[in-house]
């Protein structure tokens, strides 16, 4: 029952988990990035038997191993905390969301840790071309390993192909597939993925930047500024399209977090796509307040609506038709799914009393109620709507979602645009000489994990307040264990975390200034 919660476990269990997963992608997007750019750059060296594309291949690479380490030792730690924190989650779901992960363990991460050694220490031992496939496989893992664990929040976000069994209380896979090709992970997967080849290809093109400023390694400079900046401007155009995509998808699925991405309170036809903004007040749940609108925006009329539906007088619903509901545009309120969760729980409750008095008849007719499609599409799917509090607690914390989907917009653009650039002087035969942009694409470094993260934060703190979209509360998944118990890890892992990062920035700047090996 939502008043025997602990709110200080719930936020700090939630806390843990969100510096343990902000870590951990400070680790992730550049191994699935380099892993594919290190690809490409030995792929030339076996074509062409250039040692300089050696040179290039086994610089990058020894990039790569540094943060392959950490980011492998930081996602243990993430996924062992949905035992340790979210027990009931894992209780509730364990056999749906534990499927993917499981399949990420046996496959891919098989796949790479047995190909990564010889990536790394097969030079001259065997041939080139196996080094090659080695190189191409442990790529490839490391991509299939963000697929499947992608997959597994996917769900999260969109809960399909399950059914609930009364008997265990729990839900149940049906169909893996449907999990698979959840239209959410398939754009969830090719934008994180693409996102990764992005802050790679930067991250090549900064340190490359770097040596050209200090007049070092000139034709390795440029050569590697060749593969970043096409790579990296094909990967930003990729992330424009597919978070395009994804935010369609978003606005079916998820359509309070996709109106509290555009801070829409009120729906509307013809709604605005808003470029830039500015929110009056932080304070998003209370009524009197649900209705305010922007201090400040510049919006390109229309294109929200042709976005969503594409016609440019189609209906946008707003946060406000969500909460109090809107019968006209056949939107359902809160407090109806509410009602609709509860009388879903209550069926529960009733099956647990038949069971205790082994009253068989009563037990299959409530079985069959569960199995009925009905029901489940009109009572069950509202079931973790029974732990709210009031209806608006579905509204998620605006500010957070708004300005973290409009910056992380804003970087896209400017991404394609340094690409663009850098592809334009090295053609043009000024890179060289154009010492400003070699200074941005430099500083430009941080940008890309600013925009990856500010991605999770959206992703997450726009869910709130479900764990699992609509079936469960994050107040409902967390272990029964004490706060304090949570508290001192976050602090050690914390500390821990941080050792970790400094360690590697320090290791990584000391083998840049070191430069490539002759």
């Amino acid at each position: 029952m939502i008043e025997n919660i602990d709110f200080t476990l719930v936020d700090w269990s939630r806390a843990q988990f969100a510096l343990t997963a902000i870590y951990h992608w400070l680790f992730v997007p550049l191994t699935l990035g380099l892993s594919f750019i290190i690809a490409i750059m030995e792929t030339i060296y076996v074509r062409t038997g250039s040692e300089e594309w050696k040179r290039l291949t086994r610089f990058w690479m020894t990039l790569f191993g540094i943060n392959f380490a950490i980011g492998v030792a930081t996602g243990i730690i993430l996924e062992f905390e949905f035992g340790t924190n979210w027990s009931n989650y894992s209780w509730f779901v364990g056999d749906i969301f534990g499927a993917p992960l499981a399949v990420e363990g046996i496959l891919a991460f098989f796949l790479e840790s047995t190909f990564v050694a010889v990536m790394f220490f097969g030079w001259n031992k065997v041939s080139r071309k196996f080094h090659l496939t080695s190189t191409w496989l442990v790529a490839i893992g490391a991509n299939l390993s963000a697929l499947w664990i992608l997959v597994a929040n996917a769900w999260m976000q969109n809960p399909v192909g399950m059914a609930f069994n009364p008997e265990t209380a729990r839900n149940e896979m049906v169909s893996f597939w449907a999990v698979l090709f959840n239209q959410v992970a398939v754009e969830k997967f090719l934008h994180t993925i693409s996102s990764g080849f992005l802050l790679a290809s930067m991250f090549v093109l900064g340190i490359s930047s770097w040596f050209l400023i200090r007049k070092r390694e000139e034709l390795f400079a440029r050569r590697s500024i060749l593969i970043a900046g096409i790579f990296g401007l094909l990967s930003s155009l990729m992330v424009a399209y597919t978070g395009d995509s994804s935010a369609r998808t978003l606005s079916k699925v998820q359509p309070v977090k996709f109106a509290a991405m555009e801070a829409l309170y009120q729906g509307k036809s013809n709604a605005g796509l808003i470029a830039i903004g500015f929110l009056k007040d932080a304070d998003t749940k209370t009524g009197e307040k649900i209705n305010k609108e922007l201090a400040f925006k510049i919006e390109i009329p229309g294109l929200l609506s042709v976005l969503t539906s594409g016609d440019k007088d189609g209906y946008v619903a707003g946060i406000t038709d969500h909460v109090a509901g809107n019968g006209e545009r056949g939107i359902m309120s809160s407090a109806e799914k509410i009602r609709r969760g509860q009388y879903a729980r209550n069926v529960l409750k009733d099956y647990k009393i038949a069971r205790s008095a082994n009253d068989t008849a009563q037990l299959g007719t409530i079985s069959n109620l569960f199995k009925d499609k009905e029901f489940q599409s009109d009572y069950f799917r509202y079931f973790g709507y029974a732990s709210l509090a009031r209806p608006e607690d579905v509204v998620p914390d605006v500010p957070s979602t708004f300005y973290s989907f409009h910056l992380m917009v804003i970087l896209g653009f400017l991404f394609i645009l340094i690409f663009s650039m850098a592809l334009y002087f090295l053609f043009k035969g000024t890179i060289t000489e154009t010492r400003w942009f070699l200074w941005i694409a430099l500083l430009s470094i941080p940008l890309p994990y600013i925009a990856g993260e500010l991605g999770w934060i959206l992703t997450e703190m726009g869910r709130q307040p479900w764990i699992i979209q609509d079936l469960m509360p994050v107040s409902g998944a967390v272990s029964k264990i004490s706060s304090g118990s949570v508290i001192i890890t976050f602090v050690l892992f914390a500390v821990l975390f941080t050792v970790l990062l400094i360690s590697e920035i320090s290791i990584m700047v000391k083998q840049i200034k070191t430069g490539p090996k002759h």
